[in-house]
């Protein structure tokens, strides 16, 4: 079992990895929508979208994996009225490639923010 960090990324405000790395299977701790360079949140539900995938394309590259070895992802989405805008960001995102995935109605997340984005893939 592996740690796996990136140093671009913030260091975790608690307890956990942001990546592990096991048997050739990465394990990304969910991800929230934190502008690195400013450590702020950007505003409205598809800024936060398109600025999560990125944080989470950031680990996946610093792990030595990219976006097309994603097997599962969990959305938490605070207001499941933006499924539709968060949807059509995905797709865009990962294009032809479709992970498994679900999306959970949560009531709030950390900080604010709109959702959060856990994955695992492989290496």
């Amino acid at each position: 079992m592996n740690i796996i960090t990136n140093p671009q990324m913030p260091a975790a405000n608690g307890h956990y990895s942001m990546c592990i790395e096991h048997n050739g299977l990465l394990y990304l701790s969910g991800q929230l929508p934190f502008e690195p360079e400013r450590k702020t949140l950007p505003k409205g539900i598809e800024k936060q979208t398109d600025q999560v995938l990125k944080n989470m394309d950031r680990i996946l590259l610093a792990a030595g994996s990219h976006k097309s070895k994603v097997i599962q992802v969990r959305i938490y989405l605070s207001d499941i009225h933006d499924w539709e805008a968060v949807n059509q960001i995905y797709a865009r995102f990962f294009g032809d490639h479709k992970p498994a995935r679900c999306v959970v109605p949560v009531a709030t997340l950390h900080y604010g923010a709109l959702l959060e984005i856990e994955v695992t893939a492989a290496q």
